[in-house]
């Protein structure tokens, strides 16, 4: 998993606290910008996310998840900045975030960009064309209303319910559609 500095680490938060809770083994990769705003946004440290998951620094090109040997069932960037995504769309593989992901899309794993920004511009299109055109699926942070919500944890969890499907994680997050809680 990845945070990068996009605004919306209140997606990342409730992912990385939803994978551990369902026992998924998760590694995490933040960009100084991510670590900025997680903290600014949500009030928390990287270090307090030890206990969610295994934390490595961008900085670290010797990790494990540099390694296409390094089996993992795929990788989540959430929030994506439109710097990290142009970077992974154009084979820059300088940081670890962006050499995992490069390792994700070599080896046809499942790759989750959630990428939160507006408008977008002709360069982040094409961007996210050449990544959706090399496997990856583009996950815009814009939360559906149908289910009614009223806090916004509620739209933090319509988000990670979505990124969780995508991964085939089983989850209990929110009804679905034609369910009855």
């Amino acid at each position: 998993m990845g945070i990068t500095g996009a605004s919306g680490s209140l997606y990342a938060y409730t992912l990385i606290r939803a994978l551990h809770q369902l026992e998924i083994e998760t590694h995490l990769i933040a960009t100084e910008m991510g670590e900025k705003v997680m903290q600014f946004e949500c009030g928390v440290k990287m270090d307090e996310l030890k206990g969610y998951a295994t934390i490595h620094s961008n900085r670290n090109l010797f990790a494990a998840v540099a390694s296409g040997s390094f089996k993992t069932d795929g990788m989540v960037i959430v929030p994506c900045s439109m710097n990290t995504l142009g970077a992974i769309a154009n084979g820059v593989g300088d940081t670890l975030l962006s050499r995992a992901a490069s390792v994700v899309l070599k080896e046809n794993r499942k790759f989750i960009i959630v990428p939160r920004e507006a408008p977008f511009n002709l360069i982040h299109l094409r961007n996210m064309t050449l990544l959706a055109e090399s496997g990856a699926c583009i996950m815009p942070a814009s939360p559906g209303f149908y289910h009614k919500p009223t806090e916004i944890w509620e739209l933090a969890n319509f988000m990670v319910a979505r990124i969780l499907d995508m991964m085939d994680i089983d989850h209990e997050l929110l009804e679905r559609w034609g369910e009855k809680a």
